[in-house]
């Protein structure tokens, strides 16, 4: 248990701000096994993807290069399925 104030602030802050990115991680991870999983995925779903993995990118939830890798390992999808 928290010995002050503040410490007990932070813990129920964390606790809401790990909720929210288990829920975003939960949903990037659907996404790309939903991706794996399809014979041939569209153009508009890859995209989706990417969008996706920006965003958690950008809030802090995932690492910008772990980000990155995944997007490239998207495109790379993408330019083979051409």
């Amino acid at each position: 248990m928290a010995n002050t104030r503040s410490a007990a602030k932070r813990a129920r802050q964390t606790l809401k701000r790990s909720l929210r990115n288990r829920s975003v991680v939960t949903r990037l991870r659907t996404i790309q096994s939903q991706l794996r999983s399809s014979e041939k995925p569209s153009a508009e779903q890859i995209r989706a993807a990417i969008a996706a993995i920006d965003k958690a990118a950008k809030r802090g939830i995932i690492h910008r290069n772990a980000a990155n890798r995944r997007k490239a390992r998207l495109n790379k999808a993408l330019a083979a399925a051409k």
